[in-house]
């Protein structure tokens, strides 16, 4: 039993959950909670550490016969842990890997592409909320600039509910020349921008389309708005001038799954 919050392994974990750049140099992530954990299969899981009081129910012995696993005090969990009541099980969890190649594969040909384009989102629990809304819309793919949030940060992790575990998703370097990428190969990409002159649900989203959704505060660069076939705005009423961008982006994504439904 580890006993200590000095233990190399409880600092790792420590390090993990505060520093990015840790997480990217290693590859893994840390996951915290049973439903989380339960998504995992033994060879995501690289370290499992669990309290004495999570490993005496029954039910959590019996999925904890897959893994081998470390017991830690409840001292220990709470300091490994980034949330206030930890529920006495921690993963570290290997991150995945796509190319761009494999987030332009539809499932099928009967499946059009529905990718989501995030720059400069920085909020963790946006990010979080549009990958678990897009697996519900049916998104099949998410790319991101390299300024937007970690997706593997511990509160991106927990607002995404495990969508994280399978919903593609890669960083580019390059955002705009990404979007002009995938016009040449087919993808219509709308733009939500609060100057847009065609209003959302006057499109067609029943082919390969892609959203593009701007930073929080700033919206979508000049660049990017400029790569996109169309402008689309939400129309508001009231004195609301815009939606939280997780919200924008749910609405259109729910929009295409609806067009999409009724074909």
């Amino acid at each position: 039993m580890i006993n200590s919050t000095s233990n190399k392994q409880v600092k790792r974990v420590v390090n993990l959950q505060a520093k990015a750049k840790a997480r990217r140099e290693e590859g893994v992530y840390v996951a915290e909670g049973l439903r989380m954990c339960r998504e995992f299969t033994p060879k995501d899981v690289e370290a499992l550490y669990v309290t004495p009081a999570f490993e005496s129910q029954k039910e959590n012995r019996e999925w904890l016969h897959s893994y081998s696993y470390e017991i830690v005090t409840e001292e220990v969990m709470k300091a490994m842990a980034d949330t206030k009541t930890p529920q006495g099980v921690l993963a570290v969890a290997r991150q995945k890997k796509y190319t761009l190649e494999e987030l332009l594969k539809p499932a099928s040909s009967a499946s059009p592409l529905l990718l989501m384009l995030l720059e400069n989102i920085q909020d963790p629990g946006n990010l979080g909320t549009i990958l678990r809304a897009g697996e519900g819309a049916g998104v099949t793919g998410v790319i991101m600039s390299r300024d937007t949030v970690d997706i593997y940060s511990p509160k991106v992790i927990r607002s995404t509910m495990g969508s994280v575990l399978r919903m593609p998703f890669l960083y580019t370097e390059d955002f705009t020349a990404v979007c002009k990428r995938l016009g040449r190969e087919g993808v219509r990409l709308f733009a939500a921008h609060l100057k847009g002159m065609n209003n959302y649900d006057r499109q067609d989203y029943t082919g390969n389309v892609g959203f593009l959704i701007g930073n929080e505060a700033n919206g979508l660069t000049e660049a990017a708005a400029e790569a996109a076939d169309c402008c689309i705005q939400i129309p508001m009423a009231g004195k609301v001038e815009s939606l939280n961008a997780a919200v924008a982006a749910s609405v259109l994504m729910f929009e295409a799954a609806r067009q999409r439904r009724n074909i």
